[in-house]
């Protein structure tokens, strides 16, 4: 800061900052909306504007007294205007991808966060250094990854309604090549699941993103037939992988119960205001009998009856008798 008599006046380096994170924070800034947020005046808004394009950020405006600034993407990848909450959120999501495989085998995750935390300035890597110095990873299951350049363009396709050609490794290993309308893309289970439909069987599917060998664009334009619910069609599809099953009816709401029950444990169905029916699966009703009890609430059995058993065959392994005097 550069102080005169009586005023604080900001560097313009620190002010073309401002101003850009002042644009990153929202889609659209009229050119006096920015001179009273940032506290300067309009000319100088205009005047910074064409700096930070002099710099290589893309700058869009709209002519006339309502138009106004939208940060745009560029050919350029200049430095991101992060405050120190959204660095260190950034730091830490990318540790997890690269910890969990969450991307595959490649290392970008990893060189990415190599390259921002040393950017992080000292006040900043004191915070995240505390941060990682407590935190413990306990060893997670194998998994297959998927490859970024997969998954974007399963996203692009998905976002652009365009068909795609895929190259699909099925649970047999068997390759086949597959064109499918993309819906949408949906991650539990530590995995992405494409939900789209089957164009050579004229059915909707789920697909595996990690069996997803290569993904192409056709250019041409998806034909969604009533495309279904993503997050429950492959919730679903999870579920009836079970050999077994059973429905309670739990005294909590739909909205609580959708927090309770990880996706693929459960399927969900509204009963009353403050009652839920909810399915679930699992590979004995011993392990079902836990994931009941970790509701934490009041439950009625309604099938099957072998799961009072299971419940008190489980409690009466956690909960010791007293000893005799």
């Amino acid at each position: 800061m550069i102080r005169s008599e009586g005023a604080c006046v900001v560097k313009p380096s620190a002010r073309l900052l401002r101003l850009l994170s002042t644009l990153a924070s929202r889609p659209s800034w009229t050119n006096r909306e920015l001179a009273a947020e940032l506290q300067v005046t309009e000319r100088t808004v205009r005047r910074d504007i064409a700096g930070l394009r002099d710099l290589g950020y893309s700058i869009q405006s709209d002519p006339g007294p309502w138009g106004g600034y939208r940060l745009g993407g560029g050919a350029l990848l200049p430095p991101l205007p992060l405050d120190d909450d959204e660095a260190l959120a950034v730091v830490v999501a990318l540790q997890e991808a690269a910890l969990s495989g969450l991307l595959g085998h490649d290392r970008a995750a990893f060189t990415a966060l190599a390259k921002l935390q040393r950017l992080l300035p000292p006040r900043m890597a004191a915070r995240l250094e505390g941060f990682l110095g407590i935190v413990v990873h306990t060893p997670r299951a194998a998994e297959e990854p998927v490859t970024p350049t997969v998954l974007l363009a399963l996203a692009t396709a998905c976002r652009a309604r365009e068909a795609l050609l895929i190259t699909y490794r099925d649970r047999r290993e068997n390759l086949t090549s597959r064109e499918v309308a993309p819906w949408q893309l949906v991650r539990t289970r530590n995995r992405w699941y494409l939900v789209a439909l089957d164009n050579g069987k004229h059915e909707w599917r789920t697909f595996r993103a990690d069996r997803v060998i290569e993904a192409q664009l056709t250019g041409r334009p998806a034909n969604l037939v009533e495309p279904p619910d993503a997050a429950r069609m492959v919730s679903e599809m999870l579920l009836a992988e079970y050999p077994f099953y059973a429905t309670v009816q739990a005294e909590i709401d739909f909205d609580r119960a959708q927090r309770l029950v990880p996706p693929g444990a459960g399927s969900l169905e509204p009963d009353g205001a403050e009652r839920t029916l909810i399915t679930f699966g699992g590979h004995s009703l011993e392990e079902i009998a836990v994931r009941v009890l970790q509701l934490g609430t009041r439950v009625r059995i309604i099938e099957p009856v072998e799961l009072k058993g299971a419940l008190r065959a489980w409690m009466g392994t956690v909960i010791a008798d007293d000893p005799e005097p």
